[in-house]
């Protein structure tokens, strides 16, 4: 099964768009779980 230029190009457009969003919610994690740290090590003392 062989997919168009056209169908590729669609393909390509949407699984970068994908990757994107994946990429955006694991750095918010980051971000979120270095907060919680942050706070948690300066509540401590």
């Amino acid at each position: 099964m062989s997919m168009t230029p056209e169908e590729q190009a669609e393909f390509t457009r949407r699984r970068k768009g994908r990757n994107l969003v994946v990429a955006g919610l694991l750095l918010a994690f980051v971000v979120l779980f270095f907060f919680i740290t942050i706070v948690r090590i300066g509540g401590a003392q």
